[in-house]
């Protein structure tokens, strides 16, 4: 035997494999840095009108994690690194990498959206930065929550890589916890989206979640992959 043991990531494609190592050394930064730098104000994603706006945030959110959460990127990391792979060998790294980023920007574009109509809902346009003639304390703390609340993630262009990858390969079977039969991926990636629907649709108190940039992600992805006209291989085990 062989004393040399090849690496677990020998096998991962580089776009892939890059973004899991940026993703990670941007959230020990996170930690390392914070207490001297605000790195989750100035690179997450803020409403338009948010004084925390800046433009390059419609890339750099999606490299930012919840600091208080492990759990946040490591699902999301997860994540990519499951589909990732499949999705970078089908499609080719350089297109792979448009796709994770045009997905994660159209995330964005999506919550900045709904964002600003529930603004305008609330006060009657979409630059209501002094909150200006709102009474109403749910009103106000929604906007609060709008104009002072950071999008941060990559989420939405994981959603763009679960959307491809329940059209590529619909039909291939996957075991997700604690269901206890296989299922699908066609019909996983829809459930998901239609829970994502129902979520954001709802806005149950305390949750926190962008549904609709998960939303977003998915939607910007299918229409990549009809404008380019991807396909799946005819078999995949």
């Amino acid at each position: 035997m062989s004393q040399y043991r090849q690496s677990p990531f020998a096998n991962i494609p580089p776009v892939v494999k890059n973004l899991l190592i940026i993703n990670i050394l941007c959230y020990i930064a996170e930690w390392v840095l914070g207490s001297h730098l605000d790195i989750i104000k100035t690179f997450s994603g803020f409403y338009f009108d948010s004084p925390f706006f800046r433009p390059w945030q419609i890339v750099t959110y999606l490299f930012m994690h919840d600091p208080t959460s492990l759990w946040h990127l490591v699902g999301n990391m997860f994540a990519l690194f499951i589909f990732g792979p499949t999705l970078e060998y089908t499609m080719g790294s350089k297109r792979f990498f448009n796709y994770y980023f045009i997905c994660g920007i159209g995330a964005f574009l999506m919550q900045t959206a709904v964002q600003a109509i529930e603004v305008h809902n609330i006060a009657g346009t979409f630059r209501a930065l002094h909150f200006n003639g709102v009474t109403d304390q749910a009103g106000l703390e929604k906007l609060q929550d709008i104009y002072f609340g950071p999008v941060l993630g990559a989420s939405g262009a994981i959603f763009g890589l679960l959307l491809a990858f329940g059209m590529l390969f619909p039909n291939v079977e996957m075991f997700i916890i604690p269901i206890p039969f296989p299922i699908k991926a066609k019909y996983l990636v829809t459930g998901y989206i239609v829970i994502e629907l129902f979520l954001g649709y709802q806005q149950f108190a305390g949750d926190s979640v962008a549904h609709f940039a998960h939303i977003g992600g998915a939607l910007v992805g299918f229409i990549l992959i009809k404008i380019w006209g991807l396909r799946g291989p005819q078999q995949f085990y």
